[in-house]
């Protein structure tokens, strides 16, 4: 297979975070989520901004505590120079300011540290997701705009969903939200439906990224803030 062949159905990423084990778990568990490949880590702003002039990735992985610039200063400065390769932030600061300029600045996620491999797998592959509907959709009129903008979901043939998952299962997590009343955490939609938490956690994220599903943190007295899912009526 030649390399435009390769490059054709790849995501290419460019990991950018000042500690150079962290870039390097970060490059490990992209590299396990198909179709995504890593083509080159930065460990500096000034480092991230000419990676991407050489490299041209599709996606960023963008730490914000970097020693010579503010992540998401690094982001101006890469559309000023004409690139419009997207940027999820990955990234320690929880500051309410820091979460609403990434998305002013038009961040596709925003992941807090530390996190563990399956929250970064169930971002890329909603991302994936949402880029393939970019690339693919024609617009024929504002319903197709807001399907777009939304990540409304249009339910598909079984060979859409990403790999690993099945119509089964897809079924049973979209009955058990559709007949729950109010919300469900990935830990009781797993003992309704059979499968393992993880496994609920993931289709849960799918139909988010969807648009299929609301989320709404609940937050309890320590540690992180639960995640809870609706159907979207």
């Amino acid at each position: 297979m030649t390399e435009a062949s390769d490059k054709a159905g790849a995501i290419d990423v460019l990991v950018v975070d000042d500690d150079f084990m962290v870039a390097r778990v970060h490059r490990a568990f992209v590299e396990r989520v198909e179709p995504f490949r890593v083509v080159g880590t930065a460990h500096t702003g000034e480092q991230a901004v000419e990676a991407v002039d050489e490299l041209r990735p599709d996606l960023v992985l963008l730490d914000l505590y970097l020693p010579d610039l503010f992540g998401l200063d690094v982001i101006p400065r890469l559309r000023t120079a004409g690139h419009d390769c997207d940027v999820m932030v990955i990234s320690a600061a929880t500051e309410a300011d820091t979460v609403r300029g990434a998305v002013r600045r038009g961040v596709v996620d925003y992941l807090l540290k530390p996190f563990e491999f399956e929250d970064l797998r169930l971002r890329l592959e909603r991302y994936a997701a949402q880029r393939g509907r970019l690339l693919t959709t024609v617009v024929r009129g504002q319903a197709d705009v807001d399907r777009v903008l939304a990540g409304a979901f249009v339910p598909a043939p079984a060979h859409t969903l990403p790999k690993g998952m099945s119509v089964e299962t897809a079924e049973l997590v979209e009955r058990a939200l559709r007949e729950a009343e109010g919300t469900l955490s990935a830990t009781e939609c797993a003992a309704l439906t059979g499968v393992s938490r993880v496994s609920a956690r993931r289709y849960l994220e799918y139909f988010h990224g969807m648009g299929s599903a609301e989320v709404s943190l609940r937050y309890g007295a320590t540690g992180r803030p639960e995640r809870r899912y609706a159907w979207r009526a």
